[in-house]
């Protein structure tokens, strides 16, 4: 879309505004210990609450989150691993012993939920073909997210030069792997039997906090108590990250319940729904109807007020295919744009037929 895009409709004023009717507003944010937190919409990226998300720190074995993100876009679950010397890193264990041979699946969930640096250093080496290929698909991906705060330099979060993250950062990576059905099955898990062992996953709030479905703890004595987690209830999915915190149980339990109280999820832009006319030249029909190729949801509380600015192309020439791309509608609340979705041809358009003159002779 260029200078020949025409706002097709400036806004839909008040396209929707939560009244106070709708639910009780929680009458402040919780104080929170942490030194940086973020509360966060997962599904539209919108920061409810936050201190200090983009201050760089130590996060110790939330790192863990990427290295699952990571194992799952470059092996199989099924992928045999065996365990070398090297593997058996200081810290957090799944208990590991050089010989062993496991699925990468089983690894996983060493991983993830007693938060093994041996399952890290293992799973790492098995896919990069070694580690320093491994943090550099961590440290892409990263730059994919718009984690532009982050850098990794090992696959467990032990403490080391150069491998920090923020409370933004860390609550878009969750966002992503939580879209990961794999990785939000390990991550919901309380306990899992891989060969004699069983193992609990560290996260208390399973089965404590109303919604909670997922999650990875971590502590080192630079990062202190680290805690990123997911809950979601009545359509609304939030993300809270605390770092270096030491009641980040309690301070989970209380950003979600102000999320929770103070939000609702508000469907602004429908899937598939007709949103604006493009005219078409020199086709069978004048115009073709724009429909969303997406939808896109966003938490509001009491008295917020959504909009749409929709956009479109002046006019298209025929032929035009179904679900090409000629417009796209922001979403914008108190002004500024909060999400974006493309807009695309409801149907096709075929050319105009040229009309066929009759003969010189056959005029009259």
């Amino acid at each position: 879309m260029t200078h020949v895009m025409r706002r097709f409709a400036a806004a839909f004023i008040a396209l929707l505004c939560l009244t106070d009717s709708a639910y009780c507003r929680a009458d402040a944010a919780p104080a929170i210990s942490a030194s940086a937190y973020v509360l966060m919409d997962a599904d539209s990226g919108r920061v409810l609450l936050a201190q200090n998300e983009t201050a760089e720190k130590a996060i110790a074995s939330t790192t863990k989150i990427m290295t699952a993100l990571v194992a799952l876009r470059h092996s199989r679950l099924t992928d045999t691993v065996t365990v070398k010397r090297e593997h058996l890193k200081a810290g957090s264990s799944m208990y590991l012993a050089e010989g062993e041979t496991l699925t990468m699946e089983a690894l996983l969930y060493g991983l993830m939920l007693p938060s093994g640096n041996d399952a890290a250093e293992c799973i790492a080496d098995f896919c990069g073909g070694g580690t320093a290929q491994f943090l550099t698909w961590m440290n892409e991906t990263a730059a994919e997210l718009g984690m532009t705060h982050t850098a990794f330099a090992n696959p467990s979060g032990l403490d080391q030069q150069g491998h920090y993250s923020c409370a933004l950062d860390m609550a878009r990576l969750m966002a992503e792997a939580m879209r990961e059905p794999t990785f939000a099955q390990i991550v919901s898990a309380k306990r899992a039997t891989v060969g004699t062992r069983t193992m609990g996953n560290h996260n208390k709030l399973l089965g404590v906090v109303e919604g909670c479905i997922g999650g990875k703890t971590g502590y080192t004595d630079d990062a202190g108590r680290t805690l990123v987690t997911c809950a979601q209830r009545d359509g609304l999915r939030l993300i809270a990250v605390t770092l270096h915190d030491g009641s980040d149980w309690k301070d989970h339990t209380a950003l979600y319940e102000y999320g929770f109280t103070t939000y609702r999820r508000a469907d602004a832009v429908l899937r598939g729904r007709t949103y604006a006319l493009c005219a078409v030249r020199g086709g069978e029909a004048p115009c073709v109807a724009l429909c969303a190729a997406d939808g896109f949801a966003c938490p509001l509380a009491v008295g917020e007020e959504l909009t749409l600015r929709v956009e479109t192309l002046d006019a298209v020439r025929a032929p035009v295919a179904k679900g090409q791309v000629l417009g796209a509608v922001a979403v914008l609340l108190d002004g500024a744009e909060v999400g974006r979705v493309t807009l695309i041809a409801a149907d096709a358009v075929r050319a105009a037929k040229a009309k066929q003159e009759r003969p010189w002779w056959r005029r009259g």
